[in-house]
């Protein structure tokens, strides 16, 4: 079984939210409790300070009567809702807010009263000395004068109130845990939407496409980068299904081309050894069947060319030459073919040398190819004009006919193997659709481009270019 990636995204959200919560429950409530235990702390120790340096220091100097002073800390009491003492070094307590004692009154004693004990603490938590019957809170500030310690300010708050304080605080924290839970199941709407459904038809997709079904669409309208994803991969199976395409048309096209000099050939030679030819008319139909051979081998020839021609792996032997020289000889080679047909080669050559720098063979094969199509569906008695030029520190070689053109929907096209507009057919039977294929894959080797330009009717002109030689590297 598939685990799929919301399932995963899901249980990391709720393991997200237990440990959240175990962490809150755990360490929350102690952090809140030490806090406010200090920070009330902090407080009690202040107003004990205050009231030993005041009512305190003023009735052990006598400069406040015991009543008075009385009076001012039952008031503090009341207001600070806590007990505040005054005790002596000796462990008496000379006044209690919450109980009456006189001034003279020694009855109330603690036995084991150490100030010490708190240590380097300013407070001190339980029943302070055994005086309470619950839990309290306790600072302890000396009374001083004279450089001497009298006795000592203590005031007393019930930790059930701190309880409650810390109570009410980790209430607000658990409501707040439970609405940020809430409030990020957005982030699973979210994910469920922007990430993980686009993402499932980007699988679904890749799944059609390994099984061979090119033509799925993967359907993303967000413009992130998910939607660019799905847009390449409907790029990539439009790229594929085409390629599909045009090997299935390159498959019928070699076969077509391969059958039909071979069934000539056979039937040819059946009709000779059965009589049906006679040996007089031998030598006319051998002659056909030699040229149907010669069709064969070019066609065969054409096909290792381009399985060579690759502009990763091709070798390329680049030197520097004169492209003019090498535009004459090609030129030379078709002086009997042109003399047929009464068709004329112009040369308009930029001077006497122009040198490139590139592989020369190559080269002279495209200028071949190049001038046999020009000269092929070019009209009799007609030009063909071949012309060099600089621009712009690059060689541009023009190959440029007055034949019958090529059709505007067909421009694209000429370059793929074995395309043949229907102009093309109609005029040659005999051509392979190898050969501006060839041209093509040649230059893109040399990192060169090549243009046509045609005119139904009037002519093609192809123009590619060249670097020339004082360039060093191509």
């Amino acid at each position: 079984m598939r685990h799929t990636l919301y399932p995963k995204f899901l249980l990391a959200y709720f393991i997200f939210g237990v440990f959240s919560f175990l962490a809150v429950t755990l360490f929350v409530p102690r952090i809140t409790r030490d806090y406010l235990i200090s920070k009330t702390a902090q407080s009690l120790y202040s107003e004990a300070s205050l009231i030993s340096r005041t009512y305190a220091e003023g009735l052990y100097s006598s400069k406040a009567s015991f009543e008075t002073v009385s009076l001012q800390l039952d008031a503090l009491s009341v207001y600070m809702d806590a007990d505040i003492r005054i005790i002596s070094n000796g462990g008496y307590i000379i006044l209690d807010t919450a109980q009456d004692i006189g001034p003279n009154d020694t009855s109330s004693f603690i036995p084991n009263f150490d100030p010490s004990t708190s240590g380097a603490s300013y407070y001190l938590t339980g029943d302070f000395f055994g005086t309470f019957d619950e839990e309290v809170l306790s600072v302890i500030s000396p009374i001083t004068s004279d450089y001497l310690t009298k006795g000592y300010v203590t005031i007393h708050v019930s930790m059930d109130d701190i309880e409650k304080d810390c109570n009410a605080l980790l209430n607000i924290t658990y409501i707040s845990l439970v609405i940020i839970f809430l409030l990020s199941l957005i982030i699973l709407i979210f994910f469920a939407r922007l990430i993980y459904l686009p993402l499932k038809k980007i699988t679904k997709g890749a799944e059609q496409y390994a099984d061979g079904n090119f033509h799925y669409e993967v359907n993303v309208e967000s413009r992130d980068e998910m939607g660019y994803l799905a847009a390449s991969l409907n790029y990539m199976a439009g790229k594929i299904a085409d390629s599909e395409d045009e090997q299935k048309k390159f498959i019928a096209n070699v076969s077509h081309d391969f059958r039909s000099p071979l069934t000539s050939i056979k039937g040819y030679l059946e009709a000779m050894l059965d009589g049906t030819i006679p040996p007089e008319m031998h030598e006319k139909y051998l002659g056909i069947v030699l040229n149907e051979t010669d069709r064969l081998t070019k066609l065969t020839n054409g096909l290792l060319s381009l399985n060579n021609l690759n502009t990763r792996g091709m070798h390329l032997d680049l030197s520097d030459f004169d492209i003019n020289d090498s535009i004459r000889k090609v030129a030379e080679t078709f002086e009997g073919t042109c003399k047929k047909k009464s068709i004329a080669i112009e040369l308009v050559l930029m001077g006497d040398e122009l040198m490139v720098h590139a592989d020369k063979g190559r080269i002279e094969q495209i200028l071949y190819n190049l001038t046999d199509n020009a000269i092929k569906f070019s009209h009799h008695d007609s030009v063909i004009k071949i012309e060099t030029a600089e621009k712009k520190n690059k060689i541009y070689v023009s190959v440029k006919d007055s034949g019958i053109g090529i059709p505007p929907e067909d421009i694209g096209m000429i370059f793929n193997r074995f395309y043949k507009s229907d102009a093309s057919r109609g005029k040659d039977k005999k051509g392979t659709g190898l050969g501006l294929s060839i041209v093509k894959e040649i230059l893109t080797a040399h990192e060169e481009n090549i243009n046509v330009i045609s005119t139904p009717g009037e002519g093609s002109e192809f123009i590619f270019s060249l670097q020339p030689a004082d360039v060093d590297e191509i």
